[in-house]
């Protein structure tokens, strides 16, 4: 008697591997496209416009620097902070004194060069965030929220009484003109044309904010994408599941402080060069009280919080606004400029921002963000179907 063997069946032939297709590829072509085009628009704006609209134009670029700041603290990091207005005056008021004549017998300054003054600002700004890690350690939400807002508080007083840094409430100070390598960005210096418009001081102030503009930009997004990124993202999400992960939690939040308060600090230069004076108070030339800080936490809560492009939009919004209507209230006579309880363009323009806040609650939590995200991806040819199922930490980075 024999043994019957059975044979098992042979295995069906696997199946060839699917191509690999880079599905966001046509999205992330279309953005980068685009942000091109915007770059070269803004580049020859100041060819076009007069000073005035030159002057709003950096005024949002000011906002847009801070904004970026603050969206990677809230948005990438999870830590609330009110304290933006404060940083803002530890810049403008750094760079005065870096900057300031020697000889000026009402302020005291030092007398560096004018680009490493702006360098030490910043770097001043980011030590004294560093300097609130232990708070933001401990707290987090609301309570860090309320915590940093007495630094604001802090600022205003410590800048009132210190006259000698900041020439006080009553008169202020005048910070140093800017000018790096030699090339002053006033009316003085060499004169220079381009397609037959000579560049003066609200042309290159153009440019140096849309150059710091563009650095900080770069600089937010590249943060976002690489490993810091990741582990602000991971505190933010699960602080015991990232120490589970080998992330220090105390770190990482004093690294966000630490980087936002560096950009807020920059913001404030930006701010000194802007008024063309420094005055520690909320006044017209003060802008460095509880108000500002609410309108930069308005910016990334419009853009998208967590998002650089969205920061940008949003602070195009809160602080452009308030300029265009002005600029066409003074030319058309749209609004009431003074009298009470009188329509004003910064009245107006906080009815709008705040609408703009609620729909954003109510309707689309990403921001306009997120609206953007959905629009380049239908330009992209639909290619990006998995934008409405990606993570919130991938949508993130795009």
């Amino acid at each position: 008697m024999s043994d019957t063997v059975t044979k098992a069946p042979a295995a069906p032939p696997a199946a060839p591997p699917r191509p690999t297709v880079d599905v966001r590829g046509p999205g992330r072509w279309v953005r980068r496209g685009a942000w091109v085009a915007l770059l070269v628009v803004l580049a020859m704006l100041p060819l076009y416009l007069d000073t005035a609209w030159l002057k709003a134009g950096q005024y949002m670029m000011i906002g847009g620097v801070g904004a970026i700041g603050l969206t990677l603290l809230v948005g990438q990091a999870g830590q609330l902070s009110l304290a933006h207005a404060f940083f803002l005056l530890v810049g403008a008021t750094g760079y005065s004194v870096l900057a300031g004549a020697t000889d000026d017998e009402r302020v005291f300054g030092l007398g560096l060069d004018p680009g490493l003054s702006m360098v030490g600002a910043v770097l001043l700004a980011a030590l004294l965030g560093l300097a609130f890690a232990p708070v933001a350690g401990r707290l987090r939400g609301i309570y860090l929220g309320v915590a940093s807002l007495a630094l604001v508080f802090l600022g205003l007083y410590l800048g009132q009484s210190a006259e000698t840094l900041t020439g006080g409430t009553s008169t202020g100070r005048t910070p140093a003109p800017f000018e790096l390598f030699g090339f002053p960005f006033t009316n003085g210096g060499p004169e220079i044309e381009l397609l037959g418009v000579p560049i003066r001081q609200a042309e290159r102030t153009w440019y140096l904010f849309l150059v710091l503009t563009a650095i900080a930009f770069l600089l937010a997004r590249g943060a976002i994408r690489g490993r810091v990124g990741r582990s602000w993202r991971a505190v933010r999400d699960n602080e015991a599941a990232a120490t589970a992960m080998g992330v220090s939690v105390t770190r990482v939040k004093a690294g966000a402080f630490a980087v936002s308060s560096a950009y807020a600090g920059l913001a404030g230069v930006m701010t000194a060069l802007w008024f063309d004076i420094l005055k520690p108070d909320e006044s017209e030339y003060g802008t460095y009280g509880i108000n500002v800080s609410i309108a930069f936490l308005a910016m990334v809560i419009i853009g998208g919080l967590g998002s650089v492009p969205g920061a940008v939009v949003g602070a195009l919004i809160v602080n452009g606004l308030p300029q265009a209507l002005a600029l066409y209230s003074a030319e058309y006579g749209w609004f009431t400029e003074t009298g009470g309880g009188a329509l004003t363009p910064i009245l107006i323009s906080s009815f709008v921002y705040g609408a703009a806040i609620i729909l954003v609650v109510l309707f689309e939590p990403g921001g306009l963000a997120a609206i953007g995200r959905r629009i380049t991806g239908r330009l992209g040819g639909g290619a990006n179907r998995r934008g409405d199922s990606r993570s919130s930490s991938q949508e993130e980075q795009s």
